[in-house]
């Protein structure tokens, strides 16, 4: 199942708040962020191509090596695609312009689990 991790090697600096300390501590905002992003595993055993759009047909941008985990931004429909984790048309976009088949990310759901590309 998905966790929420918070990445822990932040540099101290970076972490002033909106009052202008910068002690060391993440600012409530930082913290809030970083603790709703949830990274989701992708198929074990799978290196998986990532793609420029939603799409087989689409640039191959790079490829995420074995036991990797994503963060989605946001969910499209692209291709249906079958793999690991059955059959379906629901792309994921890890970045701008970056898409992997959901049929090879672990979200525990056949359907969307954050919001839709515009």
């Amino acid at each position: 199942m998905a966790t929420s991790e918070i990445n822990e090697n932040t540099n101290a600096n970076a972490n002033a708040n909106e009052n202008g300390s910068s002690s060391g501590e993440p600012s409530n905002l930082s913290v809030r962020a970083a603790a709703a992003t949830v990274y989701y595993p992708v198929a074990p055993g799978q290196q998986v191509n990532v793609r420029r759009g939603p799409n087989t047909g689409s640039q191959i941008v790079r490829v995420l090596p074995e036991d990797s985990r994503v963060a989605i931004r946001c969910q499209t429909r692209g291709e249906t695609i079958t793999g690991p984790y059955g059959t379906t048309d629901i792309w994921d976009s890890i970045a701008p312009g970056q898409y992997v088949s959901d049929a090879y990310v672990k979200t525990g759901s056949d359907g969307f689990v954050t919001i839709r590309c515009s």
